[in-house]
């Protein structure tokens, strides 16, 4: 079977791990500390706060912004739930704008029609790597004094107006096990803000002041700490962060093996008329997370027919208004009621060798 998604891991992740494990401290502590640093350090930004998961970075860079209860934030319902629902977690409110058709991400415009006197901030998401229009974005935030927090779960490495997305505004990424730069499972959270930086360190770990690591020395062992408010289990392990060090040294060439296969499709679907690829407009430099098309076809027996020859396809995403938990919301997003419903989403991973690319292509060329 073909995969959609397949982690992107060697002998160096196992050496890692094993030296993490011989040293004694597999915790939160020095590979942690050295995996933010040349994180930070990769991006062009200030401090990264290395995490268990990307959810746990949406739910605390809501935290920090101290919003009244009831505050929206404005989203698109193209993602993966934890966008929606971190807000949720911080009783604020998400609000649905719809997307751009051509790169899947949230739309200008409709950001505009959706703000009102109860908007505090905007959660654009860079989906499929693909970043967003973040000039404009900003200029929308600015105008209207409002927060950008960026889901850069899919955009590891990937570049607007030639800077690294994570360097302008508070940015998750997400390392779970089939992103671009997986630990297993974590995420980062990268901001130019001490006083930020400062809080979410202590947030992240249950509101202590001090990690048992910083507290440790070779000579001894200081065992009191602060608790100055209410915080979450949120760190990552030096197991995880060992990976990530392995990972982000791979980063490059592994996004550059995803764009080759991303062109080879591109080339090879532009010719079919009943298929429609996605775009890179000229700005940017996408990670290219995942390849999704778009098809004029029955999507389910398309993917149907592909499962039955052993290859993988998927929809990313069900629109979140759709699932169960937000029935009775009012929601107004007709691009993404008529677009959703034709997005495939095809194998592509940087271990993909040619011939199962190949198999791919002639797959959904025979396709009747």
């Amino acid at each position: 079977m073909i995969p959609l998604f397949k982690p992107y891991m060697n002998k160096e992740e196992i050496d890692a791990v094993a030296d993490v494990i011989n040293s004694g401290w597999i915790g939160l502590g020095p590979r942690t500390k050295e995996f933010e640093e040349k994180f930070a350090e990769f991006i062009g930004i200030k401090h990264a706060i290395a995490l268990n998961s990307a959810t746990a970075g949406l739910h605390l860079a809501l935290k920090l912004l101290n919003l009244q209860k009831g505050s929206e934030i404005i989203t698109t319902p193209l993602t993966f739930i934890s966008t929606a629902f971190s807000p949720l977690y911080c009783n604020l409110k998400p609000v649905f704008a719809d997307i751009q058709e051509d790169t899947l991400n949230i739309d200008l415009e409709d950001i505009k029609k959706k703000i009102t006197p109860k908007t505090k901030a905007i959660i654009p998401v860079h989906y499929g790597g693909h970043p967003c229009d973040m000039k404009e974005i900003q200029e929308i935030a600015e105008e209207n004094d409002l927060m950008i927090i960026e889901d850069a779960a899919h955009a590891c490495g990937s570049e607007y107006n030639n800077k690294k997305i994570g360097s302008l505004n508070l940015t998750v990424f997400s390392f779970a096990a089939i992103k671009n730069l997986s630990t297993g499972d974590g995420g980062m959270l990268t901001t130019n803000n001490d006083l930020f930086n400062e809080r979410l360190r202590k947030l992240r770990w249950m509101g202590i002041t001090s990690s048992t690591f910083s507290r440790t020395s070779k000579d001894n062992y200081k065992w009191d700490y602060d608790v100055e408010e209410i915080g979450y289990k949120f760190h990552p392990t030096d197991i995880q962060s060992a990976i990530g060090l392995v990972q982000l040294r791979k980063l490059e060439k592994s996004n550059n093996l995803r764009n080759k296969i991303f062109k080879k499709y591109n080339d090879e679907f532009e010719k079919i008329d009943w298929i429609k690829t996605p775009i890179h407009k000229s700005n940017i430099k996408s990670s290219c997370h995942n390849y999704t098309i778009k098809i004029d076809k029955n999507r389910e027996q398309l993917i149907k027919y592909l499962d039955a020859i052993g290859i993988s396809a998927g929809v990313h995403y069900k629109p979140l208004y759709l699932h169960s938990f937000f029935k009775n919301m009012k929601v107004d997003c007709p691009v993404t009621d008529s677009v959703w419903k034709k997005i495939v989403t095809l194998p592509m991973y940087p271990s993909m060798i040619e011939e199962e690319v190949n198999q791919v292509i002639n797959a959904v060329k025979s396709f009747k």
